[in-house]
């Protein structure tokens, strides 16, 4: 059941990241990887930094979605000649 929660939150963060993002639009199986990405990212630099959000499923999409906006960002670093 924390697979499904965790692929879920994943859409929705990706979906997100995508619209705030010029360039992030892309397809469901795009938005899961994005937010996948964007959730293990996230929670990487939210502890690095020292920061909480809560245990809340709220909590969880924030993270993500803040973690899919960098590793967006970071793709479109990346991409550019």
């Amino acid at each position: 059941m924390e697979a499904i929660w965790f692929i879920l939150v994943g859409l929705a963060a990706g979906w997100l990241a995508g619209r705030l993002i010029a360039g992030g639009g892309s397809n469901v199986i795009g938005y899961i990887i994005i937010g996948v990405f964007g959730s293990v990212l996230g929670g990487v630099l939210f502890d690095v930094l020292g920061l909480s959000t809560g245990s809340g499923i709220f909590g969880k999409l924030i993270v993500a979605t803040v973690g899919a906006i960098t590793f967006l960002l970071l793709l479109h670093v990346i991409k550019k000649p």
